[in-house]
Order: C-alpha cells, then structure tokens, then sequence
C-alpha cells in the first residue's frame, strides 16, 4: 500500500509502502496520480522495486516537472537510486504538443501550396535534365550504331511491343464494335446509317486507335520498365554499372525508348484495323451494310491523312511512356515501399500525359485544318 504523511507537518510528502511492482502496478499509479501536489515521495517502506515500478515512479516524476514541479526521492537504497536513474534514462523525453489555432489554417494552406509548387518545379527540372540526357544519348548512339545493344533492343520489342498484340488487336476491335452500335443507335434516328462508317473510321483512325493503344502500353511498358530497372537499383546493379565504366542510360534507358518507337506505331496500325474490322462487323450485323459498302464508303469519304495525323502522335507518345518508366525506375530507392510507389507513379503519370498530349494535338490539328 502506498500512504501520504504529513509528518514533521509537510503535506507535501508521500511514503511508498510495500512492494512497488508489476503485480500491483495498477494500485501505485492511482495513488501517484492523486499526489499532484507532493515534492518528495519517501522510498524508506518500498521492499521491492521492479522495472515497472520505476517506470511509474518515473512517469509520475516527468508528468510534474512538465507541470514546473520537482519531486525528489528519498531514503532509497543505493539499488533502487540505479534502477530508477536507469528507467528514466532510457525513457523518451516528453515533447509539447504546439496547439494550432484557426487564423493558422490559410497560412498552412499557402505553405502546402508553396511546397507542392517548389516539389513539382524540382522534379520538372529533373525530369528535363534527363530527357535532355537521353536525347543526347540517343544521337550518339544513332551517329555511332556499334554501340547499340541490339539483343537488348530486340529482347525489350518482344516484350513491350509483340507480346502487346492480342490485347490491343482485341481492344481495337472491341471499340471498333461499341462505336458502330452506339454510332447506329443514333444515326438510325435521322436515316443516316451510312455514315457510321466515317464515325468509325475517323475516330479510330485519329484519335482512339493510337490513344487507347498508347494507354494499354504506358499500363504494361511503363509499370515494367519503372520495376526492372527499380529492382537493379535496389540491388545496387546500376552503381556497379557506373563503377565499371558502363553507362546506365546507354545500357538500360535506350534500348527501351527505341523498342517502343519502333513498336508503338505498328501496335497502333494494329488497333486501328482491328477497330474497323469490329466496326465493320456490327454495321453488317445491325445496320445491314455489307463488307463491299462499308468499303467502298470507307474509300470514298475517308483519306489517308487520318491514319496519319493518328499515327503522327505514336512516336511521341511512345518517348513519354518510355522516358517515364525509366526515369521512375532510376528513382527508386533501397525500399520495396519506392519501388512500389513509383510503378504506379509511372503508370499514372504516363497516361496522365499522353491524354494532354493527344489533346494538344487534336486541339493543334483542328487550328491548322488538318
């Protein structure tokens, strides 16, 4: 049991009285808490003292000098002195909590907002300096083709281009279908079935081909690139490259930008003939325009501009998602958390800026009547 003692007439002092241990931990605590205005605890009736008892003994001593009150310790034998100034060493020194006030909130607003501008500045200044990089190194390697890892190149057109085949053939002929149903449910209204062929053929020759296929890439190219050259920097494969002489972006960055600038146009040419094969097909189905009519209204009222002004924007396209994956991958870090977070940054960010280029495009295309 734990009493408080007047004696000698100080009301200012505590005794601790029998074993202060784990075992009745809960009962020295509810008596310490009710010592608020006590300076010294007398230690003279303690029998037993364990860690945890020092730490009550501890707490309660940091909770009052928070408060500007000093509590001593008195009587404790020379064992009890050491386990205390042992617990109170390895305890956490106490922080105050800074309280915000509410005329804080706009000045935390424009600090959050300066933050992100200066995080965004830095990292579009990073970003320039390595498409900068890479562009000069791919003039090099274009002036000098010897230094081109061809068996890297035509490992990365396999992977990131032939293997995309059946999911972009399917994606173009599945959007191919949705235009021609959607296209006819309207057209029907006003007689004018035939034209579904030029709003299948435009849209998928100009726009959706080449967009929809750039996003099955950035979601398959980017997230892989970003992973594998990540992983090699988290086990610091890229150091080693660099200390042996060997340039990473000539190794790892190149090879990857020129694999999707050779595949992305042809995925895209892929998209596009598949798109007008499904639309073909449910204009047949529904309309009841037969493969010859849709052809021949295909040639009459589309041209080849429109493939294309379409697969104008592959090449560009294919220098963002390739840029972006690999630059996230040099990014990582020596954590799975990194490496993690920017793959699907890169995902994200690809996407983000192959739908504003396409946009862009579209916007500069139609100014200029193209």
């Amino acid at each position: 049991m734990s009493t408080k003692s007047p004696e000698d007439g100080k009301a200012d002092r505590a005794r601790l009285v029998g074993a202060v241990t784990l075992t009745n931990l809960a009962t020295q605590r509810s008596f310490l808490d009710g010592q608020s205005g006590v300076s010294v605890l007398d230690m003279s009736e303690v029998t037993q003292l364990d860690t945890a008892g020092a730490w009550a003994i501890a707490s309660f001593q940091m909770a009052q000098k928070s408060k500007g009150r000093e509590v001593a310790i008195d009587n404790a034998t020379s064992a009890q002195v050491l386990l205390l100034q042992t617990v109170a060493d390895a305890m956490p020194a106490s922080r105050k909590r800074r309280r915000r006030l509410p005329h804080h909130e706009a000045g935390d607003m424009l600090f959050e907002l300066g933050r992100s501008v200066s995080v965004f500045a830095v990292e579009l200044g990073k970003t320039l300096g390595f498409l900068g990089l890479v562009l000069t190194r791919l003039a090099t390697t274009i002036l000098r083709p010897s230094r081109l890892r061809v068996t890297a190149l035509a490992h990365h057109m396999q992977q990131a281009g032939l293997n995309a085949v059946p999911i972009v053939g399917l994606m173009g002929f599945l959007i191919g279908i949705v235009l021609a149903f959607q296209g006819a449910s309207q057209l029907e209204q006003f007689g004018a079935e035939i034209y579904v062929v030029d709003l299948i053929s435009i849209s998928m020759l100009r726009e959706l081909g080449i967009l929809l296929t750039a996003i099955i890439v950035a979601g398959r190219s980017a997230s892989a690139f970003t992973a594998a050259i990540g992983s090699m920097k988290m086990r610091e494969e890229i150091d080693a490259m660099r200390v042996l002489g060997l340039d990473p972006i000539e190794l790892l960055v190149i090879p990857r930008v020129l694999a999707l600038l050779i595949l992305l146009p042809i995925l895209g040419f892929v998209a596009n003939m598949a798109g007008l094969l499904g639309g073909a097909l449910m204009a047949w189905i529904d309309l009841g325009i037969s493969p010859a009519m849709f052809r021949t209204q295909l040639a009459v009222n589309t041209t080849v501009s429109h493939a294309l002004v379409g697969l104008s924007k592959a090449p560009v396209f294919a220098m963002i998602i390739a840029l972006v994956g690999c630059y996230q991958g040099l990014q990582v870090e020596g954590n799975t958390d990194s490496l993690g977070s920017r793959t699907s940054r890169s995902v994200v960010v690809a996407i983000f800026l192959v739908i504003v280029v396409d946009a862009l495009a579209s916007i500069f295309f139609s100014v200029w009547g193209v």
